[in-house]
């Protein structure tokens, strides 16, 4: 997928998101089905592992790759990373779980404070995605909890699919709730 291409389709998830974030009823802000994250949580998932990315991105590039080395195979396509990621979490839902459990709970009163943030932290990745070079997004890796290392290109597919991985939690596990 093209830099360009990467770039809208962070953009369509994160809309897609917001606008699903904006009908939803500030009183469920923290209230979860049982067991399950709360709609902040989800959010929260989702600032933590942008944030975590854009960082990783801000290395210098021959930091990353004395850190974690160059890819050394052809880089995979958007569907070839979503159903590796989906395998990936249905063979490891213990140690998701546990990776998972510490996340906090944000309060309604940070609402705004937080969709901010995840606004904040969606368009420095779409800039940074921008800046960087075909040779890097393609050769540089960084690692990935779950799905190992992961070129550049690779992990910014991901985070678009991630982000709509949780809009599609959000609307399933609130679905009943909303009608």
């Amino acid at each position: 997928m093209e830099r360009d291409a990467i770039v809208d389709l962070l953009e369509e998830k994160n809309s897609n998101l917001l606008a699903w974030l904006n009908k939803h009823p500030e009183e469920l802000w923290e209230k979860g089905p049982e067991g399950k994250w709360t709609t902040a949580q989800q959010v929260q998932h989702l600032v933590d592992s942008l944030q975590l990315l854009n960082n990783a991105l801000s290395y210098p590039r021959f930091f990353l790759k004395h850190k974690f080395g160059t890819c050394n195979r052809e880089t995979r396509d958007y569907d070839t990373i979503v159903k590796n990621y989906q395998q990936k979490l249905i063979e490891n839902k213990e140690r998701a779980a546990v990776f998972n459990q510490k996340l906090k709970k944000p309060l309604l009163k940070n609402r705004k404070r937080l969709l901010n943030r995840l606004q904040i932290q969606h368009k420095k990745l779409q800039y940074k995605t921008r800046k960087i070079s075909d040779l890097n997004l393609d050769t540089l890796v960084i690692p990935h909890p779950l799905m190992g290392k992961m070129t550049i290109r690779e992990i910014i597919m991901w985070t678009a699919h991630h982000t709509e991985h949780h809009t599609n939690i959000l609307k399933e596990k609130y679905k009943e709730t909303l009608l």
